[in-house]
């Protein structure tokens, strides 16, 4: 057993429509799995990758790793670091900066790419898909991943 939660992060955005979903896969460190996805439109790549990482550490308590193929979610951490040495400091989105910076201030939560070909974060990387997809047709929404649907995550 784990002491930390891991987190497996994926998104989709459609810079044409403007519409941006996203997934994530949580093992707490007792082994419980839960997933959610969301999406939203007329949002911005950037944006969909702040809420969809707020929205992951939402309820975590103690150390997490986060692994992501996602360009945006990876660039995070290091954003904020420039930003706090005085370079390149978000000009948009700047209230869920600011809750990023308090959620991965604390200083246990890794973001890290996912290994290529990772099973739980292309199981992910479709939810997002559907996420984007479904709120391009039916508006802002989140929804729990049902269990079933989570035990062929890929999770260990």
């Amino acid at each position: 057993m784990t002491s930390q939660t891991l987190l497996w992060l994926e998104l989709s955005h459609h810079p044409a429509f403007r519409v941006g979903g996203w997934a994530f896969v949580r093992r707490s460190p007792d082994a419980t799995l839960s997933g959610w996805a969301g999406g939203e439109r007329r949002v911005t790549a950037e944006r969909t990758a702040l809420q969809a990482l707020l929205t992951a550490l939402k309820d975590v308590r103690g150390p997490a790793r986060v692994l992501t193929a996602a360009p945006s979610v990876a660039a995070i951490p290091g954003r904020i670091a420039a930003a706090q040495a005085g370079e390149d400091p978000p000009s948009e989105d700047l209230d869920l900066w600011a809750q990023a910076v308090t959620a991965l201030g604390r200083g246990d939560i890794d973001v890290v790419r996912a290994p290529q070909g990772d099973r739980t974060s292309a199981f992910a990387a479709a939810w997002a898909e559907l996420g984007r997809d479904r709120a391009k047709d039916k508006g802002p929404f989140t929804s729990a991943i049902p269990k079933p649907n989570l035990a062929k995550s890929g999770v260990a």
